[in-house]
């Protein structure tokens, strides 16, 4: 019988929670839009019974952070103050909050590993536009309601056809339409600055992962892996966007094999 994982509340500037012991090797998982620390617990459960101190962050704007507002900068100041020294890994939003943290706080990231993260934005002028194109899609939000939206989100051709477990569904229906919207405004890609020019700066292994079918995102993490000194890529077989929840099994063994 596989070992049940105790998770408790872990204290901080953000509602988190840990499983591991607290002398072991640490790693810290961060969620995306829409999601909270839950969503990973797949996969931190493996590395909790192979001896790691695991903790899940929920972001500003989700699940039990869903009253704290933040930028992608205080964002990535908040969660390390919760984390500590560890290996990060980020999906989505939370990768993009991760590789501020990474440069914020490069002390604390001993490793970094992201899946379909963007770096931001290079052009001003379509970093406006898609600052346009998060404000619409926060009114819109605010029309229609969180479980109506989660609806439309999670049937996006982005994420490959996923189809979110009822525990999963049941999960991100605990976020409110302020939480999801101020984070929207405030850390949607629209709002980041650029990161590429600051990437040679991560001095840390740096692990890039996009789902194969996820095209936009294998082409970005294939130039961030390459534009870090010490990147690597890993295509996720036969996922999308949202690869560690299609397929876990690979993520484990891509993370576990780095």
């Amino acid at each position: 019988m596989t070992e049940h994982v105790e998770w408790r509340p872990h204290s901080g500037r953000l509602a988190a929670q840990v499983a591991g012991h607290d002398d072991a090797p640490t790693m810290v998982f961060v969620h995306g839009f829409t999601q909270t620390g839950n969503s990973w617990k797949t996969v931190a459960d493996v590395f909790v019974r192979t001896g790691h101190r695991c903790v899940l962050v929920d972001l500003p704007g989700h699940g039990d952070s869903s009253h704290v507002r933040a930028d992608l900068r205080l964002a990535a100041d908040m969660v390390a103050s919760v984390a500590g020294a560890g290996t990060y890994v980020g999906y989505s939003l939370g990768g993009r909050v991760l590789l501020h943290v990474a440069l914020m706080y490069p002390h604390l990231v001993r490793r970094l590993a992201v899946i379909g993260a963007h770096p931001g934005i290079a052009d001003e002028a379509e970093r406006a536009l898609r600052r346009e194109s998060d404000e619409q899609l926060a009114r819109h939000l605010e029309d229609i309601g969180v479980e109506a939206f989660l609806d439309e989100w999670m049937a996006m051709p982005l994420f490959g056809g996923l189809v979110p477990t009822a525990a999963d569904l049941n999960d991100r229906r605990r976020n409110t339409v302020e939480g999801l919207a101020g984070s929207l405004r405030m850390a949607g890609t629209g709002s980041q600055s650029s990161l590429w020019p600051r990437l040679r700066e991560l001095n840390m292994p740096v692990l890039a992962m996009a789902g194969e079918h996820d095209t936009k995102f294998v082409a970005i993490a294939q130039q961030l892996a390459e534009a870090a000194p010490y990147g690597s890529f890993v295509a996720i077989p036969d996922a999308a966007h949202a690869a560690h929840l299609q397929q876990p099994a690979a993520v484990i063994d891509a993370l576990g094999n780095w």
